[in-house]
């Protein structure tokens, strides 16, 4: 046995699976990646596999290039990173760039044409032709800078939807409060070149991931709940808009039957869109994807797989997984783990922030606490 490899060994004796992790991350970082990692803890359905792909600091937001290269936004490290992928069952490591830097915290990405847009809290940025210049990446474009600059709830999740236009997410500056409704609390919209902003939904406390059904282009959005509630209250949840100008309950209402104790007087649940699944409470949820590949099995199409981040706020932890949303038609109609294992009791070793579904068919998952890229596979059973 290495002798590096052997004296973190002896040092490690007793810790917890989160202690160990981060021993072996901190005092050997050449140790292989994989191994680093001890994916063989979470818990898959049957025939499926998940292997560490690539190890990206602080892995928050994901989207695919034309071309096929994987861009990762990094809102700790201020970074924007390009990927390339080995293939399934390669055994050779993924390619891995830093393509931006000094940004205020990067947390969304999204990809048109031959152009990577990334967001930057007041600011969404342009790479034009990025692709084609990973080694020599040009100077961003401002596109908008009018976006808030608020610190709490400041990261931006931007993609763009059937209809052309780049849409994000503009959280509250607070946990609960009665912000300004045409600036905060929003899912915005405008043209890929930043012009005719508008408001498509209100109500939101902070929604850190959506996705369109593939089948009806209808518009679907995770909502992280307020806290100081209890363990238990109020719920994350999953939303579904069938037309712009919808309302949603914050600050007001919460999981739908919710009064809030501090503004609930003020309007009934009964004047704002209902969830359509309650989530966990405190769960964090934050990115979420239709499943439209082909890789799994029939019965996963169309299923939305959502990356719950964990929470901070309760007594005993939950979270920390990947979770499965199955609808019949426009209902959703069961709620269930798909993959969980990064919270080992009460300790932790991974927070999943993002999914993304690959050009082949399988699920990526960022992990922006233990950096890394994870892809989940079907094998059979």
């Amino acid at each position: 046995m290495d002798r590096s490899l052997e004296s973190i060994i002896r040092r490690a004796r007793g810790s917890t699976t989160g202690a160990l992790v981060a021993l072996l991350l901190s005092i050997a970082p050449d140790v292989d990646a994989q191994s680093a990692l001890p994916v063989d803890t979470i818990k898959l359905p049957g025939g499926f596999a998940i292997e560490v792909v690539a190890r990206v600091p602080n892995a928050r937001a994901m989207t695919w290039g034309a071309a096929g290269t994987l861009f990762v936004g990094s809102s700790s490290e201020g970074k924007v990173y390009a990927v390339t992928l080995p293939p399934a069952g390669s055994k050779d490591a993924a390619r891995v760039q830093v393509i931006a830097t000094g940004l205020r915290a990067p947390g969304g990405v999204a990809f048109r044409g031959s152009a990577l847009y990334v967001s930057a809290v007041s600011r969404i940025l342009r790479f034009d032709d990025i692709e084609a210049h990973l080694a020599d990446p040009p100077k961003p474009v401002v596109i908008t800078d009018r976006l808030p600059s608020d610190g709490h709830h400041g990261l931006k999740f931007i993609a763009f939807g059937p209809d052309g236009k780049l849409y994000v997410n503009v959280g509250v500056p607070c946990n609960i409060c009665e912000a300004d409704p045409d600036r905060y609390g929003i899912i915005a919209r405008m043209n890929p070149d930043g012009s005719a902003l508008d408001i498509y939904v209100r109500g939101l406390r902070n929604s850190v991931g959506f996705d369109w059904d593939p089948r009806t282009k209808e518009f679907w959005f995770t909502d992280n709940g307020r806290d100081n509630l209890g363990d238990d209250v109020p719920p994350d949840t999953l939303n579904r808009a069938t037309r712009a100008g919808l309302r949603f309950g914050y600050p007001y209402c919460h999981g739908g039957t919710i009064p809030d104790p501090e503004f609930g007087r003020k309007h009934a649940c009964s004047e704002f869109v209902t969830p359509a699944q309650n989530l966990g409470p405190h769960v964090a949820s934050l990115g979420m994807r239709f499943y439209a590949g082909n890789q799994f099995p029939a019965a996963y199409k169309n299923r939305i797989f959502i990356a719950e981040h964990g929470s901070w706020n309760r007594s005993k932890k939950i979270g920390y997984r990947v979770t499965m949303v199955t609808l019949d038609g426009d209902k959703a109609i069961r709620y269930e783990p798909f993959a969980e294992g990064w919270l080992q009791g009460d300790s932790v070793w991974g927070r999943p922030a993002d999914v993304l579904v690959a050009p082949d068919g399988s699920l990526l998952v960022s992990d922006d606490h233990a950096g890394a890229i994870y892809r989940i596979r079907y094998g059979g059973s």
